[in-house]
C-alpha cells in the first residue's frame, strides 16, 4: 500500500472515530496523526509526542485496530510513532507499575514522557487555520455567542471577560474559541490556545520537573487566554488552583479570557466555587443546535473547503438524518469523501444513503444506556443493580442510589420523572432530593467527588479501557 493510499485509509478511519469519539478525546489525541505506511501486516501511525503514543496504545489501540481493519478490510497490525522519528516507539503503556500513578506507567518511563511532552509543548499551539470567523456559518442558533465572539476581538479584557461559551458537543465552541485567536494575533495581541487537557498535564508536569515558574509565565503572560473544554478540570483539586491564580491574574492585568464548556458555569457542580463564580463575572452565552437550513449551509461550506461538489439532494439527505452537531455533521462528509475517493467512486444518493445507514447503527452501539450508569453506580459500591432499585435504605445502598439520581440527572439530563421510572418507580421529588444531595456535596465531600469521577470515567471511557477497569474491578473484587 503506497503512502497516498495510507494517507486515504487514515482519513477514513479518522472519519469513523471522529462520530465515535468525544470531540476533546478527538481533538487531544487523533487530529493531528497520519498515516504513513502499510506494508500488508503493519499499519504505521505518526503522532506528534511520545506522550501520545503511549495513551493511543494503552487507551484506545483495539479501537482504532478495528476501525483500521474495516476500512483496509485487511488484518493489520497497528504501530504509533513519533513524528521524524524512523523508530517505532515501545509500548510503554505496558509498564505498568499498577500503584498511585494516574497514568499507570513507571516512573523512569513517566518521567521520560513528560519531558518530551513538555519539549514539545514548548512551543505556541498553533491555531486551525479553518477556524476563522469568515468560515463560521451563522444562524439562529449560534448568532448570539458569534457577536460575543467578535465583540471580545473588538474589545479584548472590557465588557465581556471572561466570555463563557457552552453548548452540546460539535456544535462550534472550538471554532469560535480559534477565529477569536487568529483575529486578536492578527491585531499583535499575544494569544494562548490550550484544552483543559493539555493545561492538567502541563501543570503536573511543570510540579514534577520544578518548572512551575516558566509555567505561570507561559500563561500569565498572553493578552489572550482560550481555554477549551474547561469541564474537565472537574475534580483536580490542584489544577484548580493553577487555573484560578492563572485566572486572576490575566483579569486583573486586564487580559481576556475565553473559555468553554459543555454546559453553563452553575452546571459545572465538580469545580470549585470560586472558580465558577468567576467564570460568571463576564458574558455566558450558549450555542444550540443548528436547524435544518443551518445544517445545509454548514454542509455546503464545508464541502467547498474539501474541494468537493455536492448536489443540493445529497447535502440535504445529509442535513435531514445528521442533526445533533455540526461535529457529526463534519465527520459524515469526511467519511464520505474518503470512501469515495478509496472506492475511485463518486457519491451519489445511493451511497450517502449506505454510509448514513452504517452510521446510524454504529451511533446507536456508542449511546449511553441508563441502565448502565444504575450497573455501574452498583458495581463501584459493590452492590447489584436489584439493590439500588429495591426499597432497601442502609447507608451504602442510599448512597450509591443518589449517585445514580445524579447522573441520569446531570449526565444524560433525564427528567426527575424519567428518573423516578427508571428506579424502581419513585417519586420525582425524592429524586431531586437524592441528585441534589449529591450535587451539594461533591464540592465539598472528597471521597464522593472521587466515587463521582471514577464512576463517570467507567460510563464513558472509550470501549478497551472500560474493558481493562472492569478486568481490574473483578480482580480486587
Amino acid at each position: 500500500m503506497d503512502e497516498v493510499r495510507c494517507r486515504e485509509v487514515w482519513r477514513a478511519v479518522l472519519g469513523e472515530l471522529q462520530i465515535q469519539l468525544p470531540r476533546a478525546t478527538f481533538e487531544t489525541w487523533l487530529k493531528q496523526t497520519v498515516g504513513v505506511g502499510c506494508d500488508g501486516q503493519s499499519f504505521v501511525v505518526e503522532v506528534p509526542t511520545a506522550f501520545s503514543v503511549a495513551w493511543l496504545e494503552r487507551r484506545m489501540y483495539q479501537s482504532i485496530q478495528k476501525t483500521v481493519e474495516k476500512v483496509s478490510k485487511q488484518a493489520l497490525e497497528v504501530h504509533f510513532r513519533v513524528k521524524d522519528s524512523g523508530a517505532l516507539q515501545p509500548n510503554v503503556a505496558c509498564a505498568s507499575n499498577g500503584g498511585s500513578n494516574p497514568l499507570g506507567f513507571s516512573p523512569t518511563g513517566a518521567h521520560e514522557l513528560e519531558t518530551s511532552d513538555r519539549m514539545q509543548q514548548s512551543e505556541e499551539p498553533s491555531l486551525n487555520p479553518r477556524y476563522t470567523f469568515d468560515s463560521f456559518v451563522v444562524g439562529s442558533s449560534n448568532n448570539l455567542a458569534y457577536s460575543a465572539a467578535k465583540a471580545v476581538c473588538e474589545a479584548p479584557g472590557q465588557d465581556y471577560n471572561p466570555l463563557f461559551i457552552y453548548s452540546g458537543v460539535g456544535l462550534g465552541k472550538t471554532h469560535l474559541l480559534h477565529a477569536i485567536g487568529h483575529q486578536c494575533a492578527a491585531q499583535g495581541m499575544s494569544v494562548l490556545y490550550a484544552t483543559s487537557e493539555q493545561f492538567t498535564n502541563e501543570f503536573i508536569s511543570a510540579i514534577l520537573n520544578r518548572t512551575t515558574e516558566a509555567f505561570r509565565r507561559r500563561y500569565r503572560s498572553v493578552q489572550v487566554l482560550l481555554m477549551d473544554d474547561v469541564q474537565f478540570l472537574s475534580g483536580k483539586e490542584q489544577t484548580h488552583e493553577g487555573f484560578f491564580h492563572t485566572f486572576n491574574d490575566l483579569h486583573n492585568s486586564g487580559h481576556q479570557v475565553v473559555i468553554t464548556s459543555d454546559r453553563p458555569p452553575r452546571s459545572l457542580a465538580l469545580l470549585e466555587d470560586r472558580l465558577r463564580s468567576r467564570f460568571e463575572w463576564g458574558l455566558t452565552t450558549d450555542i444550540q443546535p443548528p436547524n435544518l437550513e443551518t445544517r445545509m449551509a454548514i454542509l455546503a461550506a464545508k464541502a467547498d473547503q474539501v474541494g468537493v461538489v455536492l448536489g443540493d439532494s445529497i447535502i440535504e439527505l445529509i442535513a435531514k438524518r445528521v442533526q445533533k452537531n455540526v461535529r457529526e455533521l463534519e465527520g459524515t462528509l469526511n467519511k464520505m469523501v474518503a470512501f469515495a475517493q478509496l472506492g475511485n467512486s463518486p457519491i451519489t444518493p445511493g451511497s450517502t444513503l449506505r454510509i448514513l445507514d452504517d452510521m446510524h447503527a454504529e451511533t446507536d452501539q456508542h449511546a449511553i444506556d441508563p441502565e448502565r450508569i444504575i450497573e455501574e453506580a452498583a458495581n463501584y459500591y459493590k452492590l447489584s443493580s436489584g439493590d439500588i432499585l429495591g426499597r432497601s435504605r442502609t447507608q451504602k445502598i442510599a448512597l450509591a442510589r443518589q449517585v445514580a439520581m445524579y447522573l441520569l440527572i446531570y449526565e444524560l439530563e433525564l427528567s426527575p420523572t424519567q428518573v423516578g421510572r427508571l428506579l424502581g418507580g419513585r417519586d420525582h421529588a425524592t429524586i431531586i432530593h437524592g441528585a441534589g444531595k449529591v450535587n451539594g456535596g461533591v464540592n465539598e465531600n472528597g471521597q464522593l467527588r472521587k466515587d463521582v469521577l471514577t464512576i463517570k470515567e467507567a460510563i464513558f471511557a472509550p470501549e478497551p479501557r472500560k474493558a481493562v477497569g472492569a478486568m481490574a474491578g473483578a480482580s480486587a473484587r
